[in-house]
């Protein structure tokens, strides 16, 4: 049930770095270790690679939809969940870059981060939820839990953009200073940032115990994005 949803947004993610990595937005040379996109093939490239692999992911799901008809309306709330998703990732990164070198407000710093990563992994939990036929509330309980780990992940990726190891990273670190990014480290520090993380983590966990076995994936979930080194 999941697996066309699954690769459709993986497919969103990889499209994402992508772009992500272009001159005219982060202008990195290096993600997990490699040249990006636009340096080892060339701008023009990279964009039509990433708006190949977007569109691609639409048509994977519509497949699905067609060919697989069953439970056709939980399938359409969670293509829903899909492009929502990839819509409010779209608006964080407008967020990012517009506020590149100058202050944030602490309301528009969170807004940023809970698009730009976070709406593909309260998107991606949603959906796994709803193909699931979970209840109502279920899908509120594990949205709050999402946003949470959402949150968590972008405020480590501060993190380790400030101290993490470039070659375990396996792309600069300290690049976001460099280009006055509007970061949780940047905005409150280090030791408050890791605080928040830390408290993100905990909430999520809390969430994630409270289905027993069932939650066990989810909770050590949480506990690896707090505790990862790249």
């Amino acid at each position: 049930k999941t697996f066309p949803f699954a690769i459709a947004m993986e497919m969103v993610h990889t499209f994402s770095l992508i772009h992500d990595d272009l001159p005219g937005i982060d202008n990195d040379d290096y993600r997990r270790g490699k040249l990006t996109n636009h340096k080892k093939y060339n701008e023009a490239t990279a964009i039509l690679a990433g708006d190949s692999l977007l569109n691609y992911a639409y048509n994977l799901i519509i497949n699905d939809i067609i060919n697989n008809g069953d439970n056709e309306n939980k399938k359409l709330r969670a293509f829903k969940e899909f492009s929502c998703g990839i819509d409010r990732m779209i608006a964080g990164e407008y967020v990012d870059t517009e506020y590149e070198g100058k202050e944030i407000s602490s309301q528009y710093l969170e807004y940023m981060h809970e698009n730009k990563t976070g709406a593909l992994i309260k998107a991606s939990v949603r959906i796994g939820a709803i193909l699931a036929n979970a209840s109502d509330d279920d899908i509120e309980k594990l949205t709050v839990y999402a946003e949470k780990i959402g949150l968590a992940f972008q405020i480590k990726d501060d993190i380790l953009s400030e101290i993490g190891d470039a070659k375990e990273l396996g792309k600069p670190v300290g690049n976001d200073k460099a280009r006055g990014k509007c970061t949780y480290v940047t905005k409150y520090g280090l030791d408050a940032a890791q605080k928040m993380l830390e408290q993100l983590t905990n909430e999520a966990v809390e969430i994630a115990k409270t289905y027993n076995e069932k939650g066990e994936f989810l909770k050590n979930l949480a506990i690896y994005i707090e505790t990862r080194n790249k």
